[in-house]
């Protein structure tokens, strides 16, 4: 495998601009939030030997549990719209991941199918969609770089009232009214030819909503 690299921007100048209400967490009440998340990554399909795309990846919490989990046989493309997180997503994924297998792209997640190529098994993105200006036009990207029988995951927070989804003692997580439940996402999903899937629970506030895009 290559070593890391950055995927020359392919599709129109980039915008600058980022998804309204999503922000990076802090790692102390993220890693409490979210203590194993290989564990979650396995829970919701992700395994060896599969070729896949960290949407909006942040600082990395999952991408180098990611790289592990796929292994030296698998591919992961990590797609961020912020440098300043993607330089801490590549320093975390070298110390505890598995860096040859990781390319690295800045642009905006609603463009990833005018930025890269088509062929992924998987594209992973979490905590995010509920800031999306335009989920469908987002599914509709997601779907074009998915071979048939691909999977889109969304990991996201159930729509609860922020004062009740406590981390460390203090309210977590986007307000309340950004918050989607599985049926709403499938709302914006499934119009982009998705199939819905069971829902995957991860406790205490999340769940993962799986879209296959058909055979």
């Amino acid at each position: 495998m290559a070593a890391i690299d950055d995927v020359p921007f392919k599709g129109e100048p980039m915008k600058d601009v980022f998804f309204p209400a999503t922000s990076m967490p802090d790692r102390d009440w993220w890693s409490a939030l979210w203590p194993d998340p290989e564990a979650v990554l396995a829970k919701v399909g992700v395994g060896e030997g599969l070729k896949v795309v960290d949407l909006c990846c942040g600082d990395g919490w999952f991408t180098a549990p990611l790289t592990r989990l796929v292994g030296s046989t698998g591919k992961v493309l990590c797609v961020d719209i912020d440098p300043e997180m993607e330089a801490q997503a590549k320093e975390l994924v070298k110390a505890e991941g598995v860096p040859e297998i990781c390319r690295w792209l800045i642009g905006d997640a609603s463009e990833v199918d005018a930025l890269t190529g088509g062929n992924y098994d998987l594209v992973f993105m979490a905590n995010t969609f509920h800031g999306v200006p335009n989920k469908t036009r987002l599914a509709e990207a997601v779907y074009q770089v998915l071979h048939p029988g691909g999977r889109f995951v969304v990991v996201n927070w159930y729509r609860r009232a922020r004062e009740e989804t406590t981390v460390l003692g203090q309210p977590r997580g986007p307000k309340t009214e950004l918050r989607l439940n599985p049926e709403e996402i499938a709302e914006f999903v499934v119009p982009a030819g998705f199939v819905p899937e069971p829902v995957i629970e991860l406790p205490p506030y999340h769940y993962g909503a799986v879209y296959r895009k058909p055979d």
